[in-house]
């Protein structure tokens, strides 16, 4: 018999046996749906991870934190904090460093006329632009000149040049952060949403010595990113800038290139490894139900078995049968699985800003897990329904 007959019949058997049909397609669509979701975010995620890693600490380059942390500017004097002269002359000792940038944040308010918003102030100097790669879309940087100088000069993000300036150019205008006027000189490039939910737009970056001297009064600084010119040497790096922090006797911690390398790693290997891992056992259960069932249904179809045998089918005939039946059941089911594992992925990503999530590896993927499973859980009530006698049967 023709294979393309045989699938219509499976179509015809599906029909005819609603209930079974759907417990046996239940399994493969929960299964595959699980692994559509997983593998697309998964993907996706990834990039996203790798674009922040790389935006906080770089391909090739080692993260000082101060014991204060990012974003914890305080007027509060401390002695254990880092400053700049810590880092300047720490760099100083060490030749592969290639350059490397101070930061401190503040969240505070800023306002343009009647409109306001609460906003992430970031002092930085005029290496930030190249140290931590990020530019603006239209404007110019601020340059060394304004940093020596404490100008009062900002760039600003879309999100928080739409909150101030509508549709208006900001560009040469005035804005007031905190209450201290700022001239906007440039808008930072888009960022996005970052793996913790922040807007990354929605952000200020002004010279490092301006927030420190006119709006936070501190002389210790966040953090510093350090770039290095051998991303393998970022422990040495590391090892010897913990030496000459401990000798200023600095509060602080390190984080390298490496490190992140390591720990980007693990997650991965968690996302795309375990998580399946549970999705093919759902997908494993489905199949001992399909051939479960499907071993019922031969014992349900003995009449139409013998009567088929009768008129000439051949055992490798009626084999062919109950294995494109399972398998085009569980396919069915994972089809739809892929179509609700991908519009579960997108609602995802839309919340998290993922970004694109749609994956071929995915689409694939659950065909082919779908039609194995289909193929693996056939085997047995295929076996079966071939090995009944035409005379035994029809009896």
């Amino acid at each position: 018999m023709k294979t393309s007959r045989l699938i219509a019949v499976a179509f015809r058997a599906m029909s005819r046996y609603k209930l079974r049909s759907a417990f046996m397609m239940l399994g493969s669509f929960l299964g595959i749906a699980a692994l559509t979701l997983v593998v697309s975010i998964g993907q996706a995620a990834q990039v996203k991870m790798l674009r922040t890693m790389r935006q906080i600490i770089g391909d090739s380059s080692v993260l000082v934190i101060g014991g204060g942390g990012l974003g914890n500017a305080s007027p509060r004097t401390d002695a254990n904090r880092i400053t700049i002269d810590d880092i300047d002359a720490a760099v100083k000792e060490i030749p592969e460093v290639e350059t490397w940038d101070p930061r401190q944040d503040l969240v505070t308010s800023a306002r343009r006329g009647d409109a306001s918003t609460t906003v992430r102030v970031i002092g930085q100097s005029e290496r930030s632009e190249k140290v931590w790669g990020r530019t603006v879309s239209r404007g110019e940087y601020f340059d060394a000149a304004a940093v020596n100088g404490s100008s009062r000069v900002a760039l600003i993000g879309e999100t928080a040049a739409r909150k101030l300036f509508g549709n208006d150019d900001p560009i040469d205008a005035e804005i007031r952060i905190g209450s201290v006027p700022f001239r906007v000189i440039g808008v930072l490039e888009p960022f996005g949403v970052d793996l913790h939910g922040m807007d990354r737009d929605n952000e200020i970056v002004v010279p490092i010595t301006t927030l420190m001297r006119r709006l936070t009064n501190v002389d210790s600084i966040a953090a510093a990113r350090i770039v290095i010119r051998d991303a393998e040497q970022s422990d040495n790096v590391a090892r010897e800038i913990r030496r000459v922090l401990r000798a200023r006797q600095r509060n602080f911690s390190i984080a390298t290139t490496l490190q992140a390398r390591r720990i980007f790693t693990k997650i991965r290997r968690i996302l795309m490894l375990y998580v399946p891992l549970a999705a093919a056992i759902i997908l494993l259960i489905g199949g001992a139900v399909s051939a479960t069932l499907m071993l019922a249904s031969v014992s349900e179809r003995v009449s139409e078995i013998g009567l088929r045998r009768a008129v000439g089918a051949r055992p490798q005939d009626i084999r062919l049968q109950f294995l494109i039946e399972t398998t085009v059941t569980t396919l069915c089911g994972g089809i739809g699985g892929i179509i609700l594992g991908y519009a579960g992925a997108r609602l995802v990503a839309t919340r998290f800003q993922l970004g694109g999530v749609f994956s071929w590896s995915a689409v694939l993927l659950g065909v082919a897990a779908s039609t194995i499973v289909g193929l693996i859980a056939g085997i047995m009530p295929a076996k079966r329904a071939a090995e009944l006698q035409p005379i035994d049967a029809l009896r």
